[in-house]
């Protein structure tokens, strides 16, 4: 039902992104076609369902396993007229409670839209490391999946502030596994 919604909602925007696919640059200049590098460092909040999973994740002796998160990204996406594909990499330390590091990669999907903005599915594949378990804890591993979205500058009234950087705000929300767990996330991307 997942891969059916997210492309569904790829046909529904890609549908009405068409008029950019003759042009040579998007509406903030960048390229239509090409390689755009970029990092982001966001920031969020992760929680784990208390019952056993695929994953192997022992169930927390008292409530959930949860925490908050800081999380580096570095990827690139190929701009393919008003649509792109891209892959990333990401590596995750949690700040507060249960999760200890994550790490990553993903494939991107998606929509450009507006002036900067993107609109994306991933896929990918994540380990996870909880500081609950102790010294010795194993990583786990499963797929993921997300959903998210890029707005630059100029779609959020700030024309201007940093012209044609690259700087955007990123939100998405993945999940991992079966949705075993629910991580909200929301940062800055610097594209190159």
């Amino acid at each position: 039902m997942r891969k059916i919604t997210l492309s569904a909602v790829a046909a529904a925007a890609a549908f009405v992104a068409m008029p950019a696919a003759a042009q040579d640059t998007a509406p903030d200049g960048s390229r239509a076609f090409g390689i755009d590098p970029y990092v982001a460092v966001l920031g969020g909040w992760e929680q784990f369902d208390n019952e056993p999973n695929e994953a192997g994740i022992p169930a927390a002796r008292s409530g959930r396993l949860d925490g908050s998160l800081v999380q580096g990204i570095v990827g690139f996406n190929v701009p393919l007229g008003p649509v792109f594909i891209g892959a990333e990499g990401n590596a995750v330390k949690g700040i507060s409670g249960d999760i200890d590091w994550e790490y990553g990669v993903a494939g991107r999907a998606g929509v450009r839209a507006g002036e900067s903005g993107l609109i994306y599915g991933k896929v990918g594949y994540q380990w996870v490391n909880f500081a609950a378990f102790g010294k010795d804890s194993p990583d786990y591993h499963a797929m993921t999946y997300g959903l998210g979205f890029e707005v630059g500058p100029k779609d959020i009234g700030l024309s201007g502030l940093t012209g044609n950087a690259g700087i955007r705000f990123r939100g998405e929300v993945t999940t991992f596994g079966d949705t075993q767990s629910l991580r909200p996330m929301a940062g800055l991307v610097a594209h190159f």
